[in-house]
């Protein structure tokens, strides 16, 4: 298998290929449209990384405030169990780093053991929970990761 090229920035106007592929990686209560991610890019401290030049993974996250937050983070299901999720999440907590995040949170299903499972690779603590926070009814589990020092 060929390694994936490193995550890239990606732009607002790609928007509607982001959602199409926010789509085919979530349920349809939890997916996020193109004025959803336009929105989000556009937050202050916002940015977003995809793998690809036509994108298999984005990861969209934001820094302020010494603090940062994963807003979302989605493999193509054809393309999972590639490692890029982690490469995308690494690439996120590099660049937070880089923005002077000492923490990065996250929410995730405490039904979604391969997310889980990323998080946990990735150093994430469990440091909250949301009651019925999913459409679906399923608790959110708050996770943290703590950023390498520059």
């Amino acid at each position: 298998m060929t390694p994936a090229p490193p995550p890239r920035p990606v732009s607002a106007a790609e928007a509607p290929v982001l959602a199409a592929l926010h789509a085919a990686a979530f349920p349809p209560e939890e997916r996020w449209g193109e004025s959803a991610i336009r929105l989000m890019l556009a937050l202050e401290g916002a940015f977003g990384l995809a793998v690809g030049e036509e994108p298999a993974g984005f990861v969209l996250a934001r820094a302020a405030a010494g603090e940062a937050e994963v807003l979302t983070l989605a493999v193509d299901p054809a393309a999972q169990r590639a490692g890029l999720g982690g490469a995308l999440l690494g690439a996120a907590v590099a660049e937070v780093a880089r923005r002077g995040a000492s923490a990065l949170f996250l929410e995730v299903s405490e039904r979604n053991a391969p997310a889980r499972a990323l998080y946990a690779r990735a150093g994430a603590a469990q440091v909250g929970l949301r009651r019925r926070y999913y459409p679906d009814g399923s608790d959110a589990l708050v996770l943290r990761i703590t950023p390498p020092c520059g």
